[in-house]
C-alpha cells in the first residue's frame, strides 16, 4: 500500500487552490455572478455559517475557506471543527465573514468541494467501523473523479482509510490484461524484475486459488484478490500461509464487508469510496 504519512497532513496549498481556482472559474464564467451584482449592493456585509446538516465526517474545510479567501483575499474563515471530526447534524463548521456579494460568489463552489470530501470521508468511516476489530485496513484505489484524486485521497485518510496508490507511476499493480497481454504472470515478473530491479514491490492481481499459487511460488509479496466470495478468501489466506500480503477487492458494500474483513485478509480496496461516496448535506446560510 502506499505511505498513509502523507494523507495524515494538512493539504499542500497549490494544488488546493489549482482545483478551487479551476472550480471558481468554471461556476464564474466571463461575466461573474449577474445575480448578485444586481441584487446586493457593493457595501453590504454578511456574516454566514457552514453547518452540517446531516451526521458524518468533515473534510475538505481548507477548500471550502481557499474558494472565499480566492473571491476576496479579506474574507475571515473561522473553523469550529477539525478535517476528520464527526460531527452530528446540525453542528457549526465554520463561521464566514465578508462582503455579501463575494460570500455568495464563492459559496457554491465551497459547498461541491466540503460536500463531496465530506461524503468520502463519510462512506470511508463507515467500513472503518465496519470492520473494527479485525485486522483488514480499508483502502481507496485509482478510481477517482478527474482532476480530484489529490483531494478524495486525502478524504478517505479524514475518513480512517489509507490509499492502494496515487498513480499509475508510484507502485505496480499486475492486472489481469497485463497477464493476458503479457504472455503470463511469470512472463509479467520476469519483464518488470528485469526492468524495475528489486527495490520496487510488486504486486499481482490473481481471479483463481491456481494464480495465487503460481504468483507465491514466484515469490510476490503482495497479491489482490479480485472478486472471490468469504469461502474462497478463506482458503486463500491458509494457503498464503502469511507469506504475501492479501488485499480482497470487488464486491464491497457495508452488507459484505465484515465477512470479508473476517477471512483475515490485511487490505481491503474500495473503489466506490471515491467514485460514488453520498455528497454530505452541509448548508451555508446567512
Amino acid at each position: 500500500m502506499g505511505s498513509d504519512d502523507f494523507y495524515s497532513r494538512p493539504l499542500p496549498p497549490l494544488p488546493v487552490e489549482t482545483a478551487v481556482r479551476a472550480a471558481l472559474e468554471e461556476d464564474l464564467g466571463c461575466a461573474g455572478d449577474i445575480t448578485r451584482i444586481h441584487t446586493i449592493p457593493a457595501d453590504t456585509r454578511a456574516t454566514a455559517r457552514l453547518v452540517a446538516r446531516k451526521p458524518g465526517v468533515v473534510a475538505g474545510l481548507n477548500c471550502a475557506e481557499t474558494a472565499f479567501r480566492l473571491v476576496d483575499p479579506t474574507t475571515r474563515f473561522a473553523t469550529a471543527v477539525a478535517d476528520g471530526d464527526t460531527v452530528a447534524a446540525g453542528v457549526l463548521l465554520a463561521t464566514i465573514e465578508g462582503a455579501a456579494r463575494n460570500l455568495l460568489a464563492a459559496e457554491r463552489v465551497a459547498l461541491n468541494f466540503l460536500g463531496h470530501l465530506s461524503g468520502v470521508a463519510t462512506a470511508t468511516a463507515a467500513l472503518v467501523t465496519a470492520v473494527a476489530g479485525t485486522k483488514a485496513r480499508i483502502v481507496c484505489t485509482r478510481k477517482t473523479l478527474p482532476g480530484l484524486r489529490l483531494l478524495e485521497k486525502y478524504a478517505v485518510r479524514c475518513g480512517g482509510g489509507l490509499s492502494h496508490r496515487f498513480g499509475l507511476d508510484d507502485a505496480v499493480l499486475v492486472k489481469d490484461n497485463h497477464i493476458a497481454t503479457a504472455g503470463g504472470i511469470a512472463a509479467a515478473l520476469q519483464r518488470l524484475r528485469q526492468g524495475l530491479g528489486s527495490a520496487v514491490r510488486i504486486e499481482v492481481e490473481v481471479d483463481t486459488l491456481a494464480q495465487l499459487e503460481e504468483a507465491l511460488a514466484l515469490g510476490v509479496k503482495a497479491v489482490l484478490l479480485d472478486n472471490m466470495d468469504p469461502q474462497t478468501l478463506r482458503q486463500a489466506v491458509a494457503l498464503n500461509k502469511g507469506r504475501a500480503t492479501l488485499e480482497a477487492s470487488g464486491n464491497v458494500s457495508l452488507a459484505t464487508i465484515r465477512a470479508i474483513a473476517e477471512t483475515g485478509v490485511d487490505y481491503i480496496s474500495s473503489g466506490a469510496i471515491t467514485h460514488s461516496a453520498p455528497n454530505l448535506d452541509i448548508g451555508l446560510d446567512f
